[in-house]
């Protein structure tokens, strides 16, 4: 063998702490968003949150990022401090844009990509850099105020103030004169329910619990153990009996018949009051299916007795506790707002959703003045505060070129499916994420990174970024129509049928060839339990 030197050019895609953490922050939802926010200002000391306005400066991502020679920095400690020169909003527009075309392209290839040791660092440089100022000033500031004037509250204001079920029963539950042991067993019966107000455990089970939690018995006989368990049995059936008299009606039900004959017994003793009864001591399967034939058999009533019945049954409340469940978790905060503007529509982001941050000024200053090291512990801290100053700047680039991003495929989106902004669902047109990536010159993964747990804020309501996207089906015309714009036509259809003769699949899927388009029974089938809707023979009235 003969030993030798030869040289090898190759490319190799390494992805930079930076490209990491925009695509990172691109994937976040609103909420996770603010939580990453929260935590960059307890772990960075450059970073802060502004709440006065100020005037946007222009920044470029190549002030940045540009090598400083080691001659440059001597000659520039030589020099008086002064502020760099400051770039133009033009030259700053195309260097923004160019960074992000760049980092779409390296997205596309990211799976053969490694990652690099992580590293902040930037020119070397401590002055305030144009883009230390504030990002996001155009966001109104937050009125915290508790005082009268202002009579409008938000939703989550009043998703916090709700009531639980368990402080609502607690309430009633202090009316009562009660002994001691009766009260607690009533407290621990109402602390055992479920969020829907059953009790799932048996009373043996919640028993043996309240027996644990007593702590140890002072015997070890098993036999008075046993009789201790026998007694708190007791008391917690004496206390269920009053939880079940409490409000809502049918709370502390511990199966489906038990709760709706709860709610059977406080409502008047009339004829249609106990034929709910009787079925309600049947197998609940029969009253979901509307058996009415077996169910006049098994209770001995007529045809006409159990229609009403079912009836009533069906106007009952099948979870009494579902009214007192905690809405914040259901507020959806909008990430985009569409309103009209004459005969087009604006598109705009939130702003309550815009972190308002930038670069401290003090602590910049101090980094520059104390440019030698000589009272920050030498040339190893000046880089450790070095580098948090970088992760600062760049935090702000990445959090601007994420909003900026989903501005530009949400303004994309508007322009597709304009029909749908004027007309509603049933203008929805067939689109995809290809089609938008093409349009932006962006990555198919970045679109579906910017449209998943985004929401935008449109005249119809608010829709995730995804619901605007959706397959295609054929028509005879040769065209396609969208499968949301379908399902808008099945739900018409579904709500204009005859109560007493429901449109089974079959019949709807010829109502949807009608209309020239090809649906099978099987994708009507599909689309109507996406929407949640029962078959037909549910979905008869009695």
């Amino acid at each position: 063998m003969k030993q030798g030197l030869s040289l090898r050019v190759s490319q190799h895609l390494a992805l930079t702490p930076q490209l990491q953490q925009s695509i990172r922050l691109l994937q976040l939802s609103t909420l996770e968003m603010a939580q990453e926010v929260e935590q960059m200002l307890d772990e960075n000391p450059f970073l802060e949150r502004s709440e006065d306005l100020a005037e946007r400066e222009a920044f470029g991502l190549e002030q940045t990022d540009a090598p400083v020679s080691v001659g440059e920095q001597i000659a520039e400690a030589a020099l008086p401090e002064s502020p760099g020169p400051m770039l133009s909003s033009t030259e700053s527009s195309s260097s923004t844009s160019s960074d992000t075309s760049e980092g779409d392209a390296i997205e596309g290839k990211l799976d053969g990509a490694t990652p690099v040791e992580e590293s902040w660092e930037g020119d070397g440089t401590v002055e305030m850099a144009p883009d230390d100022s504030e990002w996001g000033g155009d966001a109104p500031a937050r009125n915290n105020n508790a005082s009268g004037d202002d009579d409008t509250a938000s939703a989550a204001d009043l998703a916090r103030a709700h009531v639980s079920l368990q402080d609502f029963l607690h309430d009633q539950a202090r009316c009562l004169r009660l002994s001691e042991e009766d009260r607690a067993a009533l407290y621990f019966l109402i602390e055992s329910l479920s969020d829907d107000g059953y009790i799932e455990d048996s009373l043996t089970e919640l028993a043996a619990a309240w027996q644990a939690l007593s702590g140890p018995m002072e015997t070890e006989d098993p036999n008075e153990g046993l009789e201790e368990r026998e007694a708190l049995v007791q008391r917690l059936t004496m206390a269920l009996q009053l939880l079940q008299h409490m409000e809502p009606a049918g709370v502390g039900a511990r199966n489906l018949a038990e709760c709706l004959r709860l709610q059977i017994l406080e409502m008047r003793n009339t004829p249609e009051a106990r034929a709910a009864l009787a079925i309600c001591g049947q197998s609940m399967e029969l009253v979901a299916k509307r058996d009415v034939k077996r169910l006049c058999n098994l209770c001995g009533l007529e045809d006409e007795a159990v229609r009403a019945a079912l009836g009533l049954i069906a106007r009952l409340e099948p979870k009494p506790g579902r009214r007192f469940l905690d809405l914040e978790r259901n507020v959806v905060v909008p990430d985009v707002l569409v309103t009209r503007a004459g005969r087009g529509f604006k598109v705009l982001l939130n702003p309550e959703v815009m972190p308002r941050l930038r670069v401290h000024d003090v602590y910049a200053s101090a980094m520059r003045q104390n440019r030698g090291g000589r009272d920050n512990g030498g040339e190893a801290g000046h880089a450790a505060m070095q580098q948090r100053l970088q992760e600062a700047r760049w935090f702000i680039k990445n959090i601007q070129q994420r909003f900026d991003t989903i501005l530009r495929v949400s303004s994309a989106i508007v322009e597709r499916q304009r029909n749908f902004f004027m007309h509603g669902e049933l203008a929805m047109r067939p689109l995809v994420l290809r089609e938008i990536a093409d349009e932006l010159g962006l990555h198919e993964s970045t679109i579906s990174r910017v449209t998943t747990a985004k929401y935008m804020s449109t005249p119809f309501g608010t829709y995730e970024l995804k619901y605007f996207f959706g397959s295609s089906l054929g028509t005879e015309t040769g065209g396609n129509a969208s499968s949301t714009a379908v399902r808008a036509l099945l739900k018409q259809f579904i709500a204009a049928e005859e109560a007493a003769k429901p449109l089974s699949d079959n019949q709807l899927s010829d109502l949807l060839r009608e209309q020239g388009i090809e649906c099978a029974r099987r994708t009507v089938a599909k689309y109507r339990e996406a929407l949640r809707i029962a078959p037909a023979n549910l979905r008869k009235s009695l």
